[in-house]
């Protein structure tokens, strides 16, 4: 078994200075049980030319991750961002892959790397006291990992093709693809997975793949983010390990994505055996650490609803009130949000015959909710509704880690969880009624998979795409 005396050499040293300061002055050490300030609101700060947040949360765990401006939407062509996190946590200039899942195992941690539209979030989940281990970790991966051609066709390449066929059968993401493709076209219409018929594996190589790593890991592209750890303690580490990135990306190398998101809408039918989808798409609102937040939006959602919170219960939501009769469907809205753009998804599944029907009850209620006919104590619920959903989507760890990487990146600011739910206590009724009819007033897009015979058109439920 490897031994502590074998971790890396400068955390390790780390560690012993921080034993140090420890028992010459144990009042500024804080033990597991100890309590942690608590607080949800991130601290911001920059270190070694490297913008990074921590939430000193309470408790014997701590969670880092550096977030980078390297999601599908930023990647040069189809399969790199997934080529790249594929290859996190393998071999580095001075550590096998081995021997760093043999140090995690040892020092018992979880290592992770995963990506959304926008984001490419590599972290780590440890105990407390090693956060100078993890961070070092952190910068040797993101800085100095090998991009082997043997890893690649052996390691990264099947676990692509695996995703993609994950995918197949799965209506649901099929729709949502869809949804974002005809929504933005491009960029952020980018899927999550390189399609089935994709032929991915003639753009990517280790080649491309390291230059890409230069653009998504320059150090004005991604942030640090924590939670569990002091900002004092954060700092220090990311000073000292984060020095290799460069500054920024090399001029020459593309940078795909980075222009405004542009909304465009339409329609488009996918025929499917293994489920029936529907989404009702309409523009939505950006991240609150960015120019474009509309906390009206995440109202609107609420108030629509759809899926029950209550348990044993259909809900009393908009939409669960316009599908009562329709028992073999489900139905839900949802609002992602990105950092310039967002796309506001009623969704729909089940039986095609009842969705046919279904659909146009769900315009009509969108229609009434334009037209104000929506109770004041309808929209009071819907208003307290989006903040808890806001509120406890942001609590969560990985959430806000994103989130927060994220807004470092693009605006500089940090997602603070106080800030966006005041913004939410103060949307009106008038507001939501004037959403409402904007998104009815332009293009709605509409992805539909499943049985197109039974299926309907847009325009059979009124809406214009």
């Amino acid at each position: 078994m490897i031994s502590r005396a074998s971790l890396g050499r400068r955390a390790q040293r780390a560690l012993r200075r921080t034993h140090c300061q420890c028992q010459a002055q144990p009042s500024n050490c804080r033990g597991l049980a100890a309590a942690a300030s608590g607080s949800f609101t991130y601290e911001t700060g920059e270190a070694a030319g490297v913008k990074f947040a921590s939430r000193d949360l309470p408790g014997p765990t701590t969670h880092v991750a550096v977030v980078a401006k390297a999601g599908t939407r930023y990647q040069p062509a189809p399969g790199f961002t997934d080529g790249l996190e594929n290859f996190a946590f393998k071999n580095t200039n001075k550590r096998s892959a081995l021997r760093i899942t043999r140090e995690a195992e040892l020092l018992g941690s979880e290592l992770n790397a995963y990506h959304s539209r926008e984001n490419l979030i590599v972290g780590a989940k440890f105990l407390r006291d090693d956060l100078p281990y993890f961070v070092e970790l952190l910068a040797e991966v993101i800085s100095n990992t090998k991009y082997l051609r043997h890893q690649l066709q052996e390691e990264v390449l099947p676990r692509i093709k695996l995703s993609q066929k994950s995918i197949l059968g799965n209506t649901a993401e099929l729709a949502d693809s869809s949804a974002h493709a005809v929504a933005f076209h491009r960029g952020l219409g980018t899927p999550l997975h390189p399609t089935s018929s994709s032929p991915f594996t003639k753009y990517i190589d280790e080649g491309g793949l390291q230059a890409f790593s230069q653009v998504a890991y320059a150090k004005d592209n991604f942030a640090v983010v924590a939670n569990g750890a002091s900002h004092s303690e954060l700092s220090k580490w990311v000073g000292e390990f984060f020095t290799d990135s460069p500054d920024t990306a090399p001029s020459d190398l593309p940078k795909p994505g980075t222009g405004q998101t542009k909304y465009y809408g339409g329609e488009e039918r996918i025929a499917h055996d293994s489920g029936n989808n529907i989404i009702l798409a309409f523009p939505g609102s950006g991240s609150f650490t960015g120019g474009f937040f509309k906390p009206e939006i995440s109202v609107l959602s609420a108030l629509l609803g759809g899926q029950t919170t209550i348990k044993w219960s259909p809900g009393f939501s908009l939409l669960s009130k316009a599908t009562e009769d329709y028992p073999r469907i489900q139905i839900k809205t949802t609002h992602h949000t990105y950092s310039d753009a967002g796309l506001l998804c009623i969704t729909m599944s089940g039986d095609a015959s009842q969705m046919r029907k279904a659909a146009s009850g769900v315009v009509s209620t969108l229609k009434g909710v334009a037209a104000g006919e929506v109770s004041k104590e309808d929209i009071k619920k819907a208003v307290a509704a989006a903040k808890f959903q806001t509120l406890e989507s942001g609590q969560a760890i990985s959430t806000g880690i994103e989130l927060t990487g994220a807004g470092l990146v693009t605006g500089g600011k940090a997602f603070q969880l106080d800030e966006v739910g005041k913004s939410i206590e103060k949307v009106t009724e008038d507001q939501v009624k004037k959403a409402a009819k904007s998104l009815l007033d332009g293009k709605a897009t509409v992805s539909t998979v499943g049985d197109l015979h039974l299926l309907p058109f847009a325009e059979e439920i009124g809406l214009q795409v």
